[in-house]
């Protein structure tokens, strides 16, 4: 379907803004989840690795599924899934509220929730990129904003809402403001589409149509073939159903004499031209599943992308637990909730909404190098993690939790850094695969930090562990994304060209 051209502006900025709410209402509970974490683990008494499970999968589940989200919000469209999804996100925080165990919390909130976070996020995106074309980045990095100021706002108000009405309280009461999203998606109004497309043909007038794209000579041997069997299938039914016949009623014998042979052959040219469009349509779909298949395997022979990968891999596994376990890295550091002015995942949400903004403003200066900029941030994270077992009251641990917060912002640069990977005409498929791996350091994070706890009662090794996967991955994209390399390669790519691979320079040359 071909929409009208985005207005960039006009009801856009309305999108904008209940894309905004909509981002803030699902993704605050989710990414605030530590101040809930806190308190499944007094209730149910299992281990904090295997109750980390529960947020990394509200985490997690949304990236790892995004494939299917991209699907549904492409077949059914942005308001229809956005306000499905408020169903599932509100029923989701509900259903929890009734937890008996911490396997129910694993669907209820890990699953249902972060499958809902999943939509909602792929419906604002979409509807925005529809509605903006010259301002879109603008536009991406406002709503982008909602899920940070969420976590700011969900964390205080949380942990407000358990002292006064306790957890099943205050999850029904989140689960009830989760509501708000179906008022958002009410007003998210798609682009009418174009009136002045010609009406399609009928589907029988385009089957002849379908034969050009063929050997013509192969559809004509086809059709004998099947006529041939055709007519023999036919005089064989002919004389053994005589005897048949004779029982059938008068209204079926005289129905069946109406019928002409012409009409006889015209039935069995549409089940040959039926047939063999259905094989040469499967054949089709095999090899657009081949070339699928053929293009992925393309981009890992990039050797950069490649790189691209693990290091978000890696960066998820050890940079997300912070922001699930810092108020209790915080209570196992004898830190009283009274010493605790802000909430420390408040200060994590408010200073990733910074970084977000900074960083991607950064990112539009020519003489800046967005993947060293990436790679920096993902540096200084893990000094950032390492030092964590070194703090020992509020004050250093906040400072952590800001620089911790504003450096996750570099997802605003992350799109810039795959664009000048693969290319524009790959970002799509290239992105999709990025954010499944994503979604996958997500969800195995916070497990092992909780195991490595579990193991040794200290978050000590965890976050060394932690600062080690993330340094690895910056430094294994940064060497393969040195110059030296497209210096080394430089006589074999003028026989041969690597496919989409980007050459990146020394950034006082760009």
């Amino acid at each position: 379907m071909v929409f009208q051209k985005s207005p960039d502006g006009g009801w856009g900025w309305m999108i904008v803004l209940v894309s905004f709410f909509t981002q803030f209402l699902c993704y605050g509970s989710p990414l605030a989840v530590g101040v809930l974490y806190l308190e499944w683990l007094d209730i149910f008494g299992e281990g904090k690795g295997k109750t980390a499970w529960v947020g990394s999968l509200a985490s997690g589940v949304g990236l790892l599924a995004s494939p299917i989200c991209s699907t549904c919000v492409s077949a059914f469209g942005a308001r229809p899934v956005t306000i499905f999804s408020g169903f599932m996100v509100a029923g989701g925080l509900m259903m929890s509220s009734v937890a008996p165990n911490i396997y129910f919390l694993f669907f209820s909130y890990g699953i249902v929730v972060g499958l809902g976070c999943g939509l909602l996020y792929t419906a604002t995106v979409t509807i925005t990129c529809q509605y903006f074309e010259k301002r879109r980045g603008l536009a991406l990095g406002l709503i982008s904003t909602g899920s940070s100021v969420g976590v700011f706002v969900y964390a205080a108000l949380q942990r407000e809402l358990i002292e006064l009405y306790g957890l099943d309280g205050c999850l029904l009461i989140v689960g009830a403001l989760s509501l708000n999203i179906l008022a958002c998606g009410s007003l998210m109004r798609p682009l009418q589409s174009c009136g002045s497309a010609l009406p399609e043909k009928p589907i029988l007038e385009k089957v002849p149509d379908q034969y050009l794209i063929y050997n013509e000579r192969e559809k004509n041997a086809y059709e004998e073939n099947v006529l041939e069997k055709a007519t023999s299938e036919g005089k064989g039914m002919n004389q053994t159903s005589c005897g048949d016949c004779k029982q059938e009623p008068a209204i079926t014998k005289n129905n069946l004499l109406t019928i002409t042979p012409h009409e006889r052959e015209t039935y069995r040219r549409k089940v040959v031209e039926r047939t063999y469009f259905c094989k040469q349509l499967a054949k089709k779909k095999w090899q657009l599943y081949l070339d699928y298949w053929g293009e992925t395997l393309g981009l890992f022979k990039n050797k950069v992308f490649s790189s691209l990968f693990i290091a978000i891999f890696f960066f998820d596994i050890g940079g997300f637990p912070p922001s699930l376990l810092m108020e209790d890295i915080a209570r196992s550091s004898n830190i009283g909730e009274d010493d605790c002015v802000i909430p420390l995942i408040s200060v994590i949400g408010i200073m990733t909404a910074i970084g977000k903004l900074v960083l991607g403003i950064l990112a539009d200066f020519e003489w800046i190098n967005t993947l060293y900029l990436y790679v920096l941030t993902l540096i200084l994270t893990s000094v950032a993690l390492v030092l964590i077992p070194f703090a020992q009251n509020y004050i250093t641990l906040a400072i952590l939790s800001g620089v911790l917060g504003f450096l996750t912002g570099n997802w605003s640069i992350f799109p810039y850094v795959t664009t000048k990977t693969v290319g524009i005409e790959k970002l799509t498929h290239a992105y999709g695969i990025l954010m499944f791996f994503a979604g996958l350091g997500n969800s195995l994070g916070p497990p092992i930090v909780g195991w490595f706890y579990d193991w040794t009662k200290s978050y000590d090794m965890a976050f060394y562990f932690s600062g080690l996967c993330v340094l690895f991955g910056g430094l294994l994209l940064l060497v393969a994304a040195l110059p030296c390399w497209d210096t080394m390669n430089g006589s074999n790519q003028a026989e041969k060209p690597l496919p989409n691979i980007y050459s990146y320079k020394v950034a006082s040359s760009v």
